[in-house]
């Protein structure tokens, strides 16, 4: 499939696309006139760098994590020293969720006292 088809079954841009690749998140090939191919796997791979990115993981540590997940297997095995980091990316978006809470009361708050 062309850049395009890729794009358009993940819900992301061509250029998104082309910078995954250049990050090496995602490889393609070449074809005869120049232009790059994908397969049908590559649809689950920027899936899943899109899903990474939206619960926002940087691209370096799903550089590191995406090998470790696009195997069929849902265990980080071979992957284990990713696990530190995994943790306090967790805890980073506890905080965020905890700060939206936070956030989320005050607005809540202003509304209740201006009915």
């Amino acid at each position: 499939m062309l850049i395009g088809e890729l794009a358009a079954a993940c819900g992301v841009s061509a250029r998104s696309v082309r910078y995954y690749e250049q990050c090496g998140l995602l490889t393609s090939t070449r074809s005869s006139n120049g232009y790059r191919t994908y397969s049908q796997s590559d649809v689950e791979t920027v899936r899943r760098i899109k899903a990474l990115l939206n619960v926002g993981l940087p691209i370096a540590t799903i550089a590191q994590l995406l090998p470790c997940v696009l195997d069929a297997s849902p265990r980080l095995d071979p992957c284990t020293n990713l696990i530190a980091t995994l943790r306090a990316e967790v805890d980073r978006l506890d905080a965020q969720a905890a700060e939206i809470a936070r956030c989320r009361s005050l607005i809540t708050g202003i509304l209740e006292r201006s009915t």
